[in-house]
């Protein structure tokens, strides 16, 4: 038997999850700005300029994949930019290129491709590169780093696949979006990781 998922849950614990450590670094820049320590300020200011960016890229990323449908899920360049955007934000110091090839007029499979690339994001623990893409009503991700990827979340999404529930849900939120759309997962770990939905 399938088991019972609350969808609405694990987006917003995962979509709080990713925001709250930049808003806590923006909030405390802040306040030192606010005691105006020339000192650090150089510091400050660097601090507040990430955290804008994180935050902005963010955003924009988590409104278009998981709110209401709307016409910049239409344009395969802004669902590209958006989905390269958001995975500069990851980890800067283990940065992962990101190659994608979204569809024009195609809002529902692009909104699958981009909770695809946040799924795969989430196996790389020490950069590396994603390729991926839609090819008619299929996405392909192929996943490559130099560093072993997450086998622990590998298998948490074999998991999900088979409908037996892993620890820490809200980490696979993405995931669950994906099989709440009727999407089927399958993972191959025969050259570095390929993950298709059909």
């Amino acid at each position: 038997m399938k088991p019972q998922i609350n969808i609405t849950e694990l987006v917003c614990t995962r979509i709080s999850h990713d925001l709250i450590g930049n808003i806590g670094a923006f909030a405390n820049a802040v306040e030192l700005m606010e005691d105006d320590d020339q000192e650090f300020l150089s510091e400050i200011k660097s601090t507040l300029k990430f955290s804008s960016t994180v935050l902005s890229s963010r955003l924009k990323f988590f409104r278009m994949v998981f709110g209401l449908s709307n016409s910049n899920l239409d344009s395969a360049e802004l669902v590209g930019k958006t989905c390269v955007d958001y995975i500069k934000t990851l980890n800067p110091n283990y940065p992962i290129e990101l190659h994608i090839k979204a569809q024009d007029n195609q809002q529902e499979l692009n909104r699958a491709l981009m909770l695809a690339v946040m799924t795969v994001a989430d196996l790389i623990i020490k950069g590396g590169s994603i390729d991926i893409g839609l090819n008619q009503q299929q996405i392909v991700a192929k996943i490559k780093s130099s560093s072993p990827l997450a086998q622990s979340k590998i298998q948490a999404i074999k998991d999900i696949t088979e409908d037996k529930l892993p620890d820490n849900l809200s980490q696979y939120a993405p995931v669950f979006c994906l099989r709440e759309m009727g999407a089927h997962i399958s993972l191959d770990t025969t050259d570095g990781l390929t993950m298709s939905i059909s």
